[in-house]
């Protein structure tokens, strides 16, 4: 998740929509259209990217330990 959304991101930064001189207004709101797009697929792809951050942190923490947990055995009060 961590690399696909990182290669979306370099992606999208390289097809940044852009415009020309003498566009007419119909042409200049599809391509503010375009350019919204891109940058909420980028949003998306951050998101993608910060879950699977949070997957590999999961994953470290939730490994089970050699030899398994201690247990305490309390002698009884005499």
């Amino acid at each position: 998740m961590l690399v696909v959304g990182s290669l979306l991101i370099m992606y999208l930064d390289s097809a940044i929509p852009l415009g020309v001189s003498g566009m007419t207004e119909e042409e200049k709101m599809d391509l503010l259209l375009r350019q919204r797009e891109n940058q909420d697929m980028k949003t998306l792809a951050g998101v993608l990217i910060g879950i699977g951050f949070l997957l590999v942190l999961v994953s470290f923490g939730a490994r089970r330990r050699k030899g398994g947990p201690k247990q305490i055995i309390k002698k009884p009060a005499e």
